[in-house]
Parts: C-alpha cells; structure tokens; sequence
C-alpha cells in the first residue's frame, strides 16, 4: 500500500455522529482511567508483592519508579509518535502494549521480572496518554463540547490515583496483588476493540520526520531528572548520586531547548509552551501535581500507620476525594465557558489551599469525619476546578500537527510533577520526623505525622504559588479558539466575532 493510499484510508472517513463522539469518549476516558490507576495502584499492594517475591527494601520502591521512569521520559516522544503515526493508531497500539505488559508484570516471579514489566508498562503509558488527550482535543472542537469532554478527563485525572487505592486495596485483600496488574489486561484489550468502530483516524500532514536528537536529549533529561528526585528521596539531597544525576538533567533538558530552538522538525515546538496562556497552564499543572500526589502518599500511611486501617479500609477512606472531583468536575464545565480559566482555576486553587491547611493540623488522635473528610473535599472540589479549565486551555489553539506534542506536555508536567513531588516532600517529611524524634525521646506517632503536617505545609505554599501563576498568565477566557489565527485569543473577539469560528 502506497503512503498516498494509507493516508486516504487513515484520514478520509466520515465524521462520527454526535453520539458516536460521546461513545468514544467514554471509550478514551476508561484509558485515561486505566493509565492514572495504574500509577497508584500498585502502592497499597507493595508489601505483599514484596513478601512475596522476597524483594528487599532498598529496592522495593523499584517496584514504582521503573513505571513513572519510562512514563515521564517518554512521553514527549510519545506525543509525537501519535502526531506522526496515528492517533487512533497509537492509540491501539499503547493498549495492546499496555495489556501484555501488565500481564507479564502481574505473573511475575522474581524481582527483576516484575520491575521489567513495570518499566514495560511505563513505557507503553507514554505511547496511549498522548493519543488520549489528542483524540480529545480532535475530536470536540466546539467550545461547549469541549468544556464537557475536558470535565470528564479532568474528573479521570482527578480521581484517578485515589480510587487506585481504593481498587488496590480491594484486590489485594480479597484477591491477590497480582490482579493489581492482571485487572488491565481484559480491560485494555476491551477497550481497543471498542475504539476500533467508534474512533477516526487523525494524524499530522506534511513532514513526519522524527527529531530524533531532541527525543533521545530530552528522554535522557526527564529520565535522569526523575531518578535523581527518587534518589534523594531515599539518600538525601546532598548525595553525590543524586547531585549528579540532578545537574547532569538539568544540563541536558537546557541542551535540549537549545537543539528544539534551531531543529527543523522539533519533538516540542517551543511556541507550545512560550504562548502565555498555554505556558501557564502548563506550569499550573506542574504545581498541582507536586502536592497532590505527596498528599495521597502521605495520608495513605496516615490511614495504615497511625490509625491502623487495613489495605481495603484506607483505599475507602480515600472516597470523598473522587466524590468532590466529580462534582467539581460536572460543575465547571458548565460553568467554564461563562467564566474562563483564570477565575475557575484560581478559586479552585484558594479552596485547595484551604483544604491543605487543615491538614497542617492533623494529630495522632484528630478524628477521620472532623479532619480528614472536610481537607479531602475542599481539596478535591478546588483540583475540579483547576484541572477542568487548564486541561482545555493548554490545548486551545494548538495547530493539528502539534496536538501530540502538546498532550504529551499536559501529562508531562503531571507525571514529572507527581514523581518529583513524592521525592521531593518524602525527604521533607522524613527530615522532620527525624528532627522531631531526636528532639521529644524517639520516634513515635507524633513524630510521623509531625513528619507529615510538615510535608503539607509545603503543599501550601505550592498551591498557593498555582494561584499567582494562573492569576498571573492564564487569561480570562478559553485561550486559543479553534479557526482563529493561531497567536490570537478569544480575549481579542466578541462573542458574535466567534461564532462562526465556533461552527
């Protein structure tokens, strides 16, 4: 078949009804799931995987790292494997891949066979979350639908991590750690036979040629960046390992914006990310994610450490935080068009800010319904309220050859984020737990969570510093605007100018 046939019989088919559309996101949508569970899923069973494989402790955490590795390094490449290759494509490809890796992982039978298949799962995560987020973005153009799309991505992304501690926690213990991986395999392999009817085929035009120097440069520089953060989680940060991979990152990911600056055909155009709009939202994500992932992590051993909740009790304990992103979620879609990302996303923010400062007073003995309930939920009605608006606006406007690259950003900076935001507030905790301990006569329960309400008082300033960069950059409206020129916004047009931009 001649690249002038493929490209016909990829590309020319006909518009999927408006049905059709919502089927597919639901489709897209139990992907995304899959992939965000998968990130959090596998914690609540690493004890019992490691007793059982008689991994040791210093490399248990392997068990975690290998997946959010591979993830974070390759999705740039990722994004603009779907560009070139196929969205649908990529699409299929990244769940098939991802089936038979979480297969392979869940029969393991030794250490290096599982963190293999971890690493294997990673790697094919980094392939599907960019062609989920693109499908999105081409799929729904109009403004409205758009907004309802992105509060169901926004609500998976949302919820996904803690309702992968619950899922983790009911498999474990009524089941086996295994099926927290075998559980993906029947359900990837469902989900592409149903994409396959009800997702159109989309790529870019024109040059497909692969950057190939900007996807090994930055690989290497995301790669390195997340394994000196997990080293220093587990060494300090003043560990020569982990200065050394940190500086030789930093070295590499400062080459690869020199090398995208003159590439011909770069990996990530850099007017993705030094457009204001998109380039705040970009960074907003990034703060987001560096505090709420600690904070799952943290109220996890909270529930089992301290309060001694079984596997299954801790991952319900984590309940009312997918319940306050679903409504938050539901709430500004409808609400996004009417007021723009900068109000959403910053008011999502302050409340988030709230929330986290009511955990900064948590105590061996405060009470679940009193403290942890009302923190989860301003917590995750705030995180609606960001992810919703900012999801859509880092994508608005972005030209359909760099739709990839641009999902694969918007994932970027929340695995990135996430792994650097465990390292990073790990070591904050542990060093205060220390400090404590050596001060008050030896580790105790108020020396963990001293530990903890330190880690969540960072968090603060965290989200706190998303509300002066949304405020800051983001504008009042929906960014870019699809058939506009692609350096105006929507800020430039009234509502009657956009209309017919709208469709």
């Amino acid at each position: 078949m001649s690249a002038t046939t493929l490209e016909t019989a990829t590309t020319a088919q006909p518009p999927a009804g408006r049905d059709r559309r919502w089927l597919a996101l639901a489709v897209i949508g139990v992907a995304q799931l899959m992939i965000i569970l998968d990130a959090a899923i596998v914690n609540i069973a690493l004890p019992q995987a490691q007793h059982a494989l008689h991994i040791s402790d210093a490399s248990r955490q392997w068990a975690l790292t290998a997946y959010t590795l591979t993830f974070g390094g390759l999705l740039l490449l990722g994004g603009r494997i779907a560009d070139y290759l196929g969205r649908k494509r990529t699409f299929l490809i990244g769940l098939f891949g991802f089936a038979g890796a979480s297969a392979f992982g869940g029969l393991a039978q030794s250490p290096a066979w599982l963190f293999s298949a971890r690493a294997i799962q990673g790697a094919f995560a980094a392939v599907l979350a960019p062609a989920v987020l693109s499908l999105i973005t081409t799929t729904f153009t109009e403004a409205h639908e758009r907004a309802k799309a992105f509060a169901v991505y926004g609500a998976i992304s949302g919820t996904g991590a803690a309702l992968g501690l619950i899922l983790g926690g009911a498999l474990t213990e009524f089941l086996s750690w295994r099926w927290t991986l075998l559980v993906n395999t029947p359900i990837a392999i469902a989900v592409a036979f149903a994409a396959i009817p009800l997702i159109k085929e989309s790529r870019v035009e024109g040059n497909r040629h692969f950057d190939i120097p900007g996807a090994v440069v930055a690989t290497s520089g995301l790669a390195l960046l997340v394994y000196g953060f997990t080293e220093a989680s587990l060494h300090g940060w003043t560990a020569p390992l982990t200065l050394t991979l940190i500086s030789v990152s930093v070295v590499l990911l400062a080459g690869f914006v020199a090398w995208e600056r003159r590439a011909a055909n770069p990996m990530l155009p850099l007017r993705i990310v030094l457009d204001r709009n998109r380039g705040g939202s970009y960074l907003a994500f990034l703060l987001s994610t560096l505090a709420l992932f600690g904070t799952f992590l943290f109220l996890t051993y909270y529930f089992q450490t301290v309060l001694h909740y079984s596997a299954l009790k801790a991952g319900i304990a984590f309940l009312p935080f997918p319940l306050g992103i679903i409504t938050s979620s539901t709430i500004a879609s409808r609400t996004l068009p009417r007021y723009g990302p900068r109000v959403l996303a910053a008011s999502g923010f302050a409340a988030a800010v709230l929330g986290m400062l009511w955990l900064t007073q948590l105590t061996p003995d405060s009470s679940y319904w009193l403290h942890v309930v009302p923190a989860q939920l301003l917590i995750s009605l705030g995180m609606g309220h960001v992810f919703v608006p900012l999801s859509s606006n880092a994508l608005l406007g972005v030209p359909n050859h760099d739709a990839g690259a641009a999902s694969a950003l918007v994932n970027t900076m929340q695995q990135v984020g996430g792994s650097l935001g465990v390292a990073f507030l790990n070591t904050i905790a542990t060093s205060a737990t220390v400090s404590y301990a050596a001060s008050h006569g030896g580790l105790s329960p108020a020396a963990v969570v001293h530990g903890f309400t330190s880690a969540f008082a960072v968090n603060v300033g965290l989200l706190a510093a998303g509300v002066v960069v949304v405020l800051a950059l983001v504008g009042r409206r929906s960014g870019h605007q699809p058939g506009l020129p692609e350096q105006a916004t929507d800020e430039e047009y009234s509502p009657r100018e956009l209309a017919p931009a709208l469709g």
